[in-house]
């Protein structure tokens, strides 16, 4: 049986992988990653740190929030309620 652990860090692993190969944005001639899908689960507890990014809609890259968890970036859904608590939250600290 999987547990829920491993779903999670599947998930977060192929949104990061998603967003290294998906990108075609440049900064300063350099590729610069960005997010091509995001999660709408709640994923709060793999967050780490105080800190997020906005992330416009260009594609290929969606409009995304990118929290720092252990594993690496996370692509979450701004309209998602956890996302929009958190960031809240993050805020006012």
């Amino acid at each position: 049986m999987v547990n829920s652990r491993s779903v999670l860090l599947l998930v977060c692993t192929v949104l990061v992988v998603g967003a290294i190969c998906g990108s075609d944005a440049r900064q300063d001639g350099k590729r610069r990653p960005c997010c091509v899908a995001v999660t709408n689960l709640d994923m709060s507890a793999e967050v780490v740190g105080e800190t997020y990014r906005q992330q416009a809609a260009t594609p290929p890259c969606v409009k995304a929030i990118i929290f720092n968890t252990e594993y690496g970036p996370l692509c979450a859904d701004p309209n998602a309620q956890w996302v929009k608590d958190l960031t809240a939250n993050m805020r006012k600290e």
